[in-house]
């Protein structure tokens, strides 16, 4: 597995604490308008710098856990997206008909539901960082 250097793993780390914070002080109804920005520059930071340690080798369960791990990524800078969302409703226009529940449409689909890709995309982290703990430290046993 390529290691990040010192930038890169400081980048990692910033990217983290960027996203814990924003999370934190969104849930708590404190500057949302700011934090939804905070908490999605931290999940770019995040994703982009796990997205760089790549595997050259062929084991294939490291190859899907890092599959696994690209796409609790994307589910991370979704729901940055959607927190933004969430804060200044820039998708509400796409929900606008002329039925008039075009507002409960997009309280129902859209609306808070970043929480939702949140989670998943943290229990898919969790189990993928600790697997690929376990799978390299078997791949390494083995050389």
């Amino acid at each position: 597995m390529k290691q990040l250097n010192k930038t890169q793993s400081l980048i990692f780390l910033a990217g983290g604490v960027l996203m814990v914070i924003g999370a934190g002080c969104y849930a708590f109804m404190w500057q949302e308008k700011v934090v939804c920005w905070v908490f999605l520059l931290g999940t770019v930071l995040f994703s982009l710098m796990q997205l760089m340690q790549s595997y050259e080798g062929n084991n294939p369960v490291i190859r899907r856990l890092k599959s696994i791990q690209g796409i609790a990524d994307l589910f991370f800078v979704l729901s940055g997206i959607l927190m933004a969302d969430s804060a200044y409703q820039f998708l509400l226009p796409l929900f606008n008909n002329r039925s008039g529940s075009g507002y409960l449409n997009y309280i129902q689909y859209v609306y808070n539901k970043w929480v939702i890709l949140l989670l998943i995309a943290a229990i898919l982290e969790i189990y993928t960082t600790h697997r690929l703990a376990h799978e390299l430290r078997k791949e390494e046993g083995k050389e």
